[in-house]
């Protein structure tokens, strides 16, 4: 199907571009959402009667985006969640936790604008993209961790999926393989024992 965009989609086209879409990626996805307008000859004498207009909207949502993204861009979250001793979440951080993270500190940001290929499994430092405006995209560090003095830790720079990351220095000196395990014992030792 051949649509006329309305505003610029990555990977797509710039607006006033007539592209080729799949049927149902025209039907399901840019006409409802507004973001395009079949390409007939009505429409296309439409489109250009209303050009300057949306122009001029595009520009004004760019610029209030780039407002935003000045002051989002390169700005770290603290996600506090239980893991196990691998550092593997019990459960994940998905757009919505990450949406919902953002939008708490005062920003305007919808689930449908982060871009996340896969929920986030494991604890760690991990850079997410936020589309504030399909010209304007922001990168933000989530601190994912199982408290916020370990999220501290983390951004420091250590690993937190050891066990001395995790209990610090309670773990049982007695407890450790080398206290089992003479690397310098003969077999004829071992076997007389």
């Amino acid at each position: 199907m051949q649509v006329i965009l309305l505003e610029r989609i990555s990977r797509l086209g710039q607006m006033g571009e007539t592209v080729k879409v799949r049927d149902g990626y025209a039907r399901n996805f840019l006409l409802p959402q507004g973001k395009a307008l079949r390409a007939n000859e009505a429409n296309k004498k439409r489109f250009e009667s209303q050009r300057a207009q949306l122009e001029a909207r595009n520009l004004e949502r760019k610029s209030e985006a780039t407002a935003v993204a000045e002051q989002l861009d390169g700005k770290s979250f603290i996600v506090v969640r239980t893991a196990g001793e691998t550092g593997q979440l019990y459960g994940s951080v998905s757009t919505r936790d990450i949406a919902d993270l953002v939008t708490a500190e005062g920003f305007t940001v919808s689930r449908n604008q982060v871009e996340l290929n896969h929920p986030i499994k494991m604890i760690g430092l991990t850079n997410v993209a936020i589309a504030l405006h399909p010209e304007v995209e922001v990168t933000i560090t989530l601190n994912i961790a199982r408290s916020t003095e370990e999220a501290e830790r983390q951004s420091r720079g250590e690993t937190l999926t050891t066990a001395e990351a995790i209990y610090g220095d309670d773990i049982n000196e007695n407890a450790r393989p080398e206290n089992f395990f003479d690397p310098n014992a003969d077999e004829d030792e071992e076997d007389a024992s």
